[in-house]
């Protein structure tokens, strides 16, 4: 009679364990291809955080004489370019070490 119960039981836990096993797998492949894509957008920062720094000394090196601050329409559109480079400073890529 024990073996009557017993193997029901046995059925359904090994159903579930199945069943369970396929749901990790599944979560787990999302994982990594989640992963996948963050490296990506992380590398993608990266490059746009070097853009930012060459082209902050490069205005640095264009202003040293002072050239550009007229009044004229070029000296406007360089004012301009500075306070764009202003708000692309502020914006720093913390390094993230993945594991």
């Amino acid at each position: 009679m024990e073996a009557i119960i017993i193997i029901p039981i046995i059925s359904v836990l090994s159903v579930l364990v199945v069943i369970l096993g396929f749901i990790v797998y599944n979560l787990l492949r999302k994982v990594e291809k989640s992963e996948d894509i963050l490296l990506g957008y992380l590398d993608y920062l990266d490059k746009i955080d070097v853009v930012i720094k060459l082209s902050h000394e490069k205005l640095k090196q264009l202003d040293i004489k002072g050239s550009f601050r007229s009044d004229d329409e070029v000296g406007f559109f360089f004012e301009g370019i500075k306070q764009i480079q202003k708000v692309l400073d502020n914006f720093q890529i913390q390094q993230i070490k993945i594991k």
